[in-house]
């Protein structure tokens, strides 16, 4: 059976029987977008198909440095980090390609913990397009750096002088792809593998930098496939000596690494409902709606497409990355982008996001805000045309200069508390407010060079 067949409990137990397995992986991606898990007998995997199984809660109230929370109310030491209930998704089995005929198993937590599952949130929020008419297609696009070192490496070497897969600035060069054609080649069998087939993989400008454009699909299959490449690139590239990053900014030197969603809305019928041959641009209603929605709400939802004190190195303006909730038509300048196309490929590219977000909780944040400004039958501001980071925007489109501010904006939000839940508002922007003061322990370089003796 080919793993991407299955779809029921049933299925699932015959492809580990089938493939006589006595071991499956089981993961779920927490706050961060980490994947987390583990081998499960095959025994325990029958059983947990049926009746879930318990995961540790604190994968849930630790950070990407498990290190533990101690501002969160759900999970603590005060809770004693019990388990958590977990589901597991017969539909998203995965073939392993390095692990001769293993498979891999998505879950989603359940109960109490449901309400702070990215995954779950997503589907919530989907399960509210589903409820106004409208199925979601996206696509996402990934900029990463590729380099020649190891976890062991990077380390010894302070994550300074790294040497990068290529030198120098080539953007789209066939001599870089053709000379390290086993890097290319390698994520693009892997991608065909593990069902998360890249339509475009490219060289970037800088050094060592790749795009890679995952292939467009419908509700959460297109956010699994994202955090699913994110996850297995990673490994792909250590496999072979070498490592990725998706760092916002990993350098002071180079542009920053973008995380670009394509949406568009279809209905019922599969017809898209973004496109309009009669008005301009050929914009529908509906899709001016929704972009008005994605962008009076950017400023509030930023927390979660930029969830890491490393996301406001990018956002700065003449690097790509926009620092007002602006809108243009093919203008790459703009947060928001209207890609023209045909009645199924007309969309919007939301461009401000970066590589380091969380798939599952950007594409909820870009989702839930289109449909409220259908919902409430708003108008976006006028399209910017020309260099969008030298016009003046209102107040109100301004965008948070720090994660501290953006989860305050997040926090204070009735839309997002709507759509979210109280629950995930206020465990997440606390997750973030914990990220932040983290970082306030840091004495920087930089600090140290200007300060220490003449201050």
């Amino acid at each position: 059976m080919d793993p991407r067949h299955v779809q029921t409990i049933d299925d699932a137990k015959n492809i580990v029987l089938e493939r006589d397995l006595k071991h499956i992986k089981v993961g779920v991606f927490d706050l961060d977008g980490v994947l987390r898990g583990k081998y499960i007998s095959r025994d325990k995997f029958f059983s947990s198909l049926e009746k879930g199984f318990g995961f540790c809660d604190v994968v849930l109230g630790w950070d990407v440095k498990d290190q533990l929370y101690d501002n969160t109310t759900y999970t603590g030491w005060h809770t004693g980090y019990p388990d958590a209930s977990v589901r597991i998704i017969p539909s998203s089995c995965r073939h392993l390609p390095h692990e001769n005929d293993g498979l891999l198993f998505l879950a989603e937590f359940t109960g109490e913990a449901e309400t702070l599952c990215p995954r779950a949130l997503l589907r919530r929020v989907l399960d509210q397009a589903k409820g106004m008419g409208f199925d979601v297609f996206s696509g996402f696009e990934y900029e990463f750096f590729v380099f020649d070192e190891t976890p062991h490496s990077v380390r010894e070497k302070s994550y300074k002088n790294l040497t990068p897969l290529a030198p120098g600035d080539f953007g789209y060069s066939v001599i870089r792809n053709s000379v390290d054609v086993d890097i290319y080649q390698s994520l693009l069998d892997l991608g065909e593998a593990m069902d998360f087939s890249i339509e475009g993989l490219h060289e970037e400008t800088g050094p060592g930098v790749l795009e890679a454009a995952i292939g467009v699909d419908k509700g959460i299959a297109a956010a699994d496939k994202a955090a699913l490449f994110k996850t297995f690139a990673k490994i792909e590239m250590q496999r072979q000596g070498k490592m990725a990053t998706f760092m916002a900014k990993w350098s002071e030197d180079c542009a920053g690494q973008s995380g670009h969603i394509h949406v568009s809305l279809r209905d019922a019928a599969g017809k898209g409902v973004f496109f309009d041959a009669d008005k301009p641009h050929n914009c529908s209603d509906v899709m001016l709606k929704f972009l008005a929605g994605v962008q009076q709400q950017l400023p509030n939802m930023l927390a979660l497409v930029a969830p890491t004190i490393n996301s406001y190195r990018r956002l700065i303006p003449g690097f790509w990355a926009p620092t007002d909730a602006s809108l243009g038509v093919d203008n790459r300048t703009c947060a928001i982008r209207v890609v023209p196309g045909s009645e199924n490929s007309h969309r919007m590219e939301f461009r401000i996001g970066a590589a380091d977000a969380n798939p599952y909780l950007v594409l909820s944040a870009v989702i839930a805000s289109g449909l409220w400004g259908i919902e409430n039958n708003l108008e976006p501001e006028a399209f910017v045309e020309g260099n969008a980071y030298e016009k003046t925007f209102p107040d109100a489109l301004k965008l948070p200069s720090t994660l501290w501010d953006s989860a305050q904006r997040l926090r204070a939000s009735s839309m997002a508390r709507e759509r979210f839940g109280d629950a995930f508002v206020e465990h997440f922007c606390a997750t973030r407010e914990w990220e932040e003061r983290e970082f306030r322990k840091h004495i920087s370089q930089w600090e140290m060079d200007r300060y220490f003796e003449i201050i």
